[in-house]
């Protein structure tokens, strides 16, 4: 007879193949809204990754306002700290770096030492070219085209358990993103009321993809489903018969009406279910700012203020959840030190990343930022790369989700951590 451990691992997550139109299920609204443990998921850590594409100026999120030769190289996107210079001057965290005055929804988090900020952040691959870089550091493999998986797919194969449950590895996308590509499951939805699933790159889902949903369940109700975790199935046909718009988000939060905003507040809806969501990913686009880029206001000063508020709003909302999430952005490069004659940057090569939780080493701007002189940038033009983006994502990873085979998640990386989390 086929084990129900067998079975999940080898079939009952591939219906996920297919596309279900529904929302998220009463029962399971009800057992977040009275914090009770549905069987046979159980709550679990959660890491929530956030890929800000296009890749995002560090240098203007996080400015070395004190550095001279960043002030000649930026004669109108240059800003400071120091009061009065403008309506809304950069956040002073430290005497030495700023903080956009668009994110000023970070400040508190940043002071209440739950924000860590890395600097200096990127890959050792030098390639400008958006689509490369994004495959390089969402594969986890800079000088390997040829990578299968993602790392974030690797990271699910490592948590040391089997799977219970279809949620453990969820990508709030349209399509399933670069990082997920895997044998280990993991599924893409566009949005938990459509729950339109797509599962690009992952076989499990692909062989599946003819059979409708309830020719699935009717076949496997009756007999094998009995023996094998019928309470799964269950968890998937009711997605398909409840509204996740009467969801109230938690303390007050109130969420942006965006993209980010939205996804986020379906993470955090699924977080709470308790369904047993392990890894979480979503994105944000529109950071190729080569034209107009903007200073207190424009296109650069939006974007970050709407990614600091969707993300405190994701973790106000969270409330007593907030010890089993971590959260970490990405991006595949940053800009070039000096602006470019439209009012903008070009590619760069590092950039900074963000990372929140009860866990992290925060209200610290961590990494080696040198003097931005000509002769420390790197081909003459751009922040070096002083951290290797893998040194704090396996940190990151491992610390929370309790991981311990960086050469699997990381193949051909044998550099070291750099203090962002605790403990």
């Amino acid at each position: 007879m086929t084990s129900r451990r067998g079975f999940l691992k080898s079939g009952g997550l591939a219906l996920f193949g297919i596309s279900l139109a529904g929302g998220i299920p009463g029962f399971l609204a009800e057992a977040a809204a009275s914090d009770k443990i549905l069987a046979p998921y159980k709550k679990k850590k959660t890491m929530v990754c956030i890929f800000q594409r296009g890749a995002m100026d560090g240098l203007m999120a996080i400015t070395p306002f004190t550095d001279e030769a960043l002030k000649a190289a930026r004669p109108t996107l240059f800003m400071s700290a120091a009061k009065g210079s403008s309506n809304n001057p950069l956040i002073d965290l430290d005497g030495r770096f700023g903080m956009h005055p668009s994110m000023k929804a970070f400040e508190p988090l940043f002071r209440d030492k739950r924000l860590a900020i890395v600097h200096g952040i990127g890959s050792p691959n030098n390639t400008r070219s958006h689509f490369d870089a994004q495959d390089y550091m969402e594969s986890g493999t800079p000088f390997n085209k040829g990578t299968a998986s993602g790392w974030l797919n690797r990271a699910v194969g490592l948590l040391g358990h089997d799977t219970t449950t279809p949620f453990q590895a969820v990508s709030l996308t349209s399509a399933m993103p670069r990082s997920f590509y895997g044998d280990n499951p993991s599924v893409s939805i566009s949005n938990l009321q459509d729950f339109a699933i797509q599962m690009r790159g992952n076989p499990m889902g692909a062989n599946m993809a003819a059979k409708s949903f309830e020719d699935l369940y009717g076949q496997t109700s009756s007999g094998l489903l009995k023996e094998t975790g019928k309470e799964s199935f269950d968890a998937v046909k009711m997605l398909q018969k409840t509204d996740t718009k009467n969801y109230k988000p938690a303390n007050n939060a109130v969420y942006p009406n965006t993209s980010v905003g939205n996804s986020l507040k379906q993470i955090a809806q699924l977080i709470k279910m308790d369904v047993g969501l392990e890894v979480a990913f979503t994105e944000s686009g529109g950071w190729d700012t080569h034209f107009n880029q903007g200073t207190e206001n424009g296109i650069f000063a939006r974007n970050v203020e709407d990614l600091s508020k969707c993300i405190v709003a994701f973790w106000t909302d969270l409330g007593q959840y907030q010890d089993d999430v971590t959260l970490m952005t990405m991006t595949e490069f940053g800009r070039t030190v000096h602006q470019n004659g439209t009012g903008g940057t070009d590619h760069g090569r590092a950039s900074c990343n963000f990372i929140l939780g009860n866990d992290v080493n925060g209200g610290i701007v961590h990494g080696d930022m040198r003097s931005l002189v000509t002769e420390n940038l790197e081909d003459g033009r751009d922040l070096a790369v002083t951290t290797d983006f893998r040194s704090v994502f396996s940190e990151v990873a491992d610390k929370h989700l309790k991981l311990n085979n960086d050469k699997v998640l990381f193949p051909d990386w044998t550099g070291n951590k750099i203090g962002v989390m605790r403990g």
